[in-house]
């Protein structure tokens, strides 16, 4: 049974999101503030958190960065903050996805179904990995799904992890916007291609020298993109 955290100071939206999520087979756990999130991700190891960014003791964004310290379990935030840069910060601190208030109950289930199944490694995807993928600015062990810049361990989210080891198990070939999509959010998330730009440009800040001029991870324009070993 999947676990999920709710991180949610209204009383309400915590009840229905137990009811909805329970009916569909879910372990809820919930929390009213950030340290109280903390302690019970810490002692529960949830698969994935749903989390709220206006809690009373502290910010969504400091729970995100807080999580990230220690596991890389998904998180995806729902909150009434709306504006681009409040999504830009919150993915930037490492959540994997952002539902803006007041949502769709089936949207939002939707995305924590895609958020759960990217946590499940498959035995097929791991007898075929190559043990260690090494560039001139950085090296990628897929077995241990750690990435290094020199000495450096470099933090990713799973969802950029998984957009990482897609690309770089199929070196020098175009994977397309609408593969990307699939493979990482979902069916439901063909159009978002969005999605694809804002991850794309996390990983080139984190991996590439220069992520104005990407040497390794290369767009296509309107097609898809490529790792460039």
């Amino acid at each position: 049974m999947t676990r999920v955290l709710v991180v949610e100071d209204d009383p309400q939206l915590v009840r229905a999101l137990k009811i909805n999520l329970q009916a569909r087979k879910f372990d809820v756990e919930e929390a009213s503030d950030g340290g109280s999130a903390l302690r019970l991700a810490a002692a529960r190891k949830p698969d994935v958190i749903v989390l709220d960014l206006g809690l009373p003791d502290m910010d969504g964004i400091d729970v995100i960065k807080s999580v990230r310290g220690w596991s890389r379990v998904p998180i995806l935030v729902l909150s009434a903050r709306h504006t681009s840069e409040d999504k830009i910060r919150a993915l930037d601190a490492g959540a994997d996805d952002y539902v803006t208030k007041p949502f769709s109950m089936d949207e939002l289930l939707a995305r924590l179904r895609a958020a759960a199944r990217r946590q499940e490694p498959t035995a097929a995807s791991q007898a075929d990995k190559v043990a260690v993928v090494t560039t001139d600015e950085f090296s990628v062990d897929l077995i241990a799904k750690k990435v290094h810049r020199g000495e450096r361990t470099v933090r990713l989210t799973p969802t950029e992890w998984h957009l990482l080891e897609i690309l770089i198990t199929h070196p020098g070939r175009l994977i397309t916007q609408s593969r990307l999509l699939l493979e990482v959010w979902g069916p439901s998330y063909g159009e978002n291609t969005n999605y694809l730009r804002v991850y794309m440009a996390q990983l080139r800040r984190k991996l590439e020298a220069d992520p104005s001029h990407p040497r390794y991870l290369i767009t296509e324009p309107g097609m898809g993109y490529r790792f460039e070993p």
